[in-house]
């Protein structure tokens, strides 16, 4: 038996072959040229690709490279990550600028989020991109959660189900597939997936009012779903999500009725690849319900790897034909459905505007009854814009406030922070100096999480009590008597706020 095991991959039967590789979504590197790996393995049926900051340069040479991936084989999917707010990889090409999912929940309009959606659906179809990783469905509950937060519609599951039918149906008039992630819900955890395998301890009860959001994409028609890296010992004490029989067939399947494609999240993230490694855990997602894996390293031997586990599995009868080929028969038929969207001509405009009207309308104060206007900092100001590193996983546009103030007021000056200072109390000194005779405006994101923020701002409105402050991330309790909150830090939220911090609002 052990010799069988070890012969080569193609002795499976062609249509099995074909099914295993409908079941992976590969990433790569570069913008131009499809790799000779890659060529293969969609000659062989892979079933999607999904692009990063990496693979763009342009709009035009985007649809040039999803073009020659689909001459490759015509109903290849062609995915990315497309949530807005600071979160996307299409800056390059000319993405449409949109708050990211928070603000809007404050906002509180279907129509505008519908209009924000279609603005995106409707550039990635001029790219010739058919799926969007997006949105994201996820309460943001836990303060100290590190990955949802502006992510999120917020924490209201009523609300979060009006954005997401919104923002589900405006995508599918574009001919788009959305997603919505992260089955069942990441927003309860203080961990994040991406680094160590996250927990949420919470009830059953509790975790059911996060499936309720995901309950509204399947009832809105959602063709995707993402699932979670995060074990919930409440539902299934051993396994995370992505791996779990209970999650994926009892309460996702057969609860919520879905019957779309189910596809993991990154199997590279280390809540997977460090406890199971990403080839046993392509496995392991498929057996339990997974109709695609996504390997989105670009080295493509991982997606090799996560192959040839799946077909060793296959052939030593540790996971069942019947599941590959009923995952596969789910990517097809997405793949049918989606295929002809980039194919039909031109695309009808979309609202360019609408991303800065959110996050203008987003824009409020913190202490009861402020208005946004109310807090404008005088032209001049010192602007110290104090924010965390960048996201390895997630794309970030160096975006800060500083520069979006003094594209209004060039006569603004001061400091764009993204790490703690050496010698923060010098720091400071330097800074009410700077300062002084002039307005400060100093700008936190997520304070909460990162200490050196606080400390900072504390510092700086000790030194001057007429200080704006200003949160670009979810507010945090030092910043109860801060004046403003644009409720995220993408592009249209910091203009929002540099607007009016120059007194130049709309």
């Amino acid at each position: 038996m052990k010799s069988m095991q070890q012969q080569p991959q193609h002795h499976l039967p062609l249509d099995l072959d074909e099914a295993v590789h409908r079941c992976l979504v590969a990433g790569f590197d570069g913008t131009t040229g499809v790799p000779d790996t890659l060529k293969r393995l969609i000659e062989r049926g892979l079933g999607g690709v999904i692009l990063f900051t990496r693979n763009v340069r342009d709009a035009d040479q985007v649809r040039r490279l999803t073009d020659e991936l689909r001459a490759l084989r015509p109903d290849l999917l062609v995915a990315i990550d497309n949530e807005g707010g600071g979160i996307g990889h299409l800056v390059a090409a000319g993405a449409p600028e949109v708050p990211g999912s928070y603000a809007l929940g404050v906002v509180d309009d279907p129509d505008l989020t519908a209009r924000c959606a279609d603005a995106l659906a409707g550039h990635l179809a001029s790219l010739g991109i058919t799926v969007s990783y997006a949105p994201v469905a996820d309460l943001q509950h836990h303060p100290a959660n590190p990955i949802v937060r502006t992510r999120s519609f917020g924490a209201d599951p009523e609300l979060a189900a009006r954005h997401l039918r919104a923002w589900i149906t405006a995508t599918e008039a574009r001919g788009i597939a959305s997603c919505a992630k992260h089955f069942p819900g990441h927003g309860g955890t203080v961990t994040d997936s991406h680094h160590e395998m996250a927990v949420d301890l919470r009830s059953y009860d509790e975790i059911r009012a996060d499936v309720e959001p995901f309950r509204a994409a399947v009832a809105a028609g959602v063709p995707m779903l993402m699932s979670a890296h995060v074990v919930y010992p409440a539902l299934d004490p051993e396994r995370p999500a992505t791996l779990s029989r209970r999650i994926l067939g009892d309460l996702l399947r057969h609860d919520l009725g879905f019957d779309g494609v189910l596809v993991s999240d990154a199997l590279e993230m280390k809540a997977i690849a460090d406890r199971y490694g990403e080839a046993a855990g392509a496995r392991l997602a498929l057996a339990a319900g997974a109709d695609q894996v996504i390997v989105a390293v670009p080295d493509l031997a991982t997606t090799l790897a996560c192959r040839d586990a799946v077909i060793g599995a296959l052939r030593d009868g540790m996971l069942a034909e019947d599941r590959v080929r009923e995952a596969a028969g789910r990517v097809r038929k997405l793949a049918e459905r989606y295929a002809d969207a980039v194919e039909e001509g031109a695309v009808a405009p979309w609202d360019a505007g609408a991303g800065l009207d959110a996050a203008r309308r987003a824009v409020r104060g913190t202490l009861p009854g402020a208005r946004a206007g109310d807090c404008a900092a005088a032209p001049g100001a010192y602007v110290v814009d104090l924010f965390p590193p960048p996201h390895p996983a997630l794309n970030w546009g160096g975006e800060d406030l500083l520069s979006a103030v003094r594209a209004l007021d060039p006569t603004a000056s001061g400091m764009a922070l993204n790490e703690a200072p050496v010698d923060p109390a010098a720091l400071a000194e330097g800074v009410l100096r700077w300062a002084a005779g002039v307005p400060l405006v100093v700008a936190t994101s997520d304070a909460g999480l990162y200490p050196w923020q606080a400390e900072l701002r504390a510092a700086l409105a000790a030194g001057r009590g007429d200080a704006v402050l200003v949160d670009t991330g979810l507010p945090d309790a030092g910043a109860g008597v801060g004046a403003l909150c644009s409720y995220g830090r993408g592009q249209v939220n910091l203009r929002a706020l540099a607007e009016v911090l120059v007194g130049h609002a709309a």
